[in-house]
Order: structure tokens, then sequence, then C-alpha cells
């Protein structure tokens, strides 16, 4: 949990809510297909259905009150990959924060999946 405090008390911002507001960003990114998680018991990617599209989404509180987040997703075929990827750093950066108030120290972003068609 993140600890926001001001002259008038203190917010406490769960994890869950960075989650939420990484994978929709990510998710309505041009290229972008969805989130992606890699099965323990078979190693193979999957797809998250949207309702759960945070579980491709990791989020690390740092010492300092910020947070550094990883995210897992799949993308469309013919894509550039580093445009997407940067679209997807700066627009997760700007809904977080704007909506948060928190600072993200990194954005990490593992396309784990091309999807064909």
């Amino acid at each position: 949990m993140v600890k926001l405090r001001n002259e008038k008390g203190s917010i406490n911002v769960k994890r869950s809510v960075f989650t939420t507001l990484t994978g929709d960003a990510a998710t309505n990114c041009f290229g972008v297909k969805g989130m992606t998680i890699r099965n323990v018991s078979d190693g193979f990617v999957h797809m998250l259905k949207p309702e759960f599209m945070g579980k491709g989404v990791h989020v690390e509180i740092n010492a300092d009150n910020t947070i550094s987040i990883s995210l897992h997703i799949a993308v469309d075929q013919g894509v550039n990959i580093p445009v997407v990827c940067e679209s997807i750093i700066e627009e997760v950066r700007y809904k977080v924060t704007s909506r948060t108030g928190v600072e993200i120290k990194r954005v990490d972003i593992f396309v784990d999946k091309m999807i064909i068609g």
C-alpha cells in the first residue's frame, strides 16, 4: 500500500488500484491485444480476459513511496513493438500519476505473445 500524506491527513492506495489502472491504460493502446500470464504448470503464455487483466501486471512499491511496474502483453502481428511499448509507457505513466498522484520510477514491458490475424 502506498501512503500519501498532506496537511489534511493521509490516503492509503492499494496495489490493486495500480494494477487496474495500468491494465486499463495498456490495453487501450494501439496494437495491444491484451494482457498475458505464464502458466507455471505448463509454461505456456495465456491471454487474460478483460476482468483479470490486473494479473498481467506486477506493481512493486519502493521505499520512497514511488512504484515500479512490470506488465506482460500480447500484441498484434506487424506492429512496431518498440513504438507500441513507448506508447504504453507514456500512457501508463500519465494515467496512473494523474489519477493517484504517485510517482512511477520505472515501467517494464514484456511482450509475451504476438497474435496473428
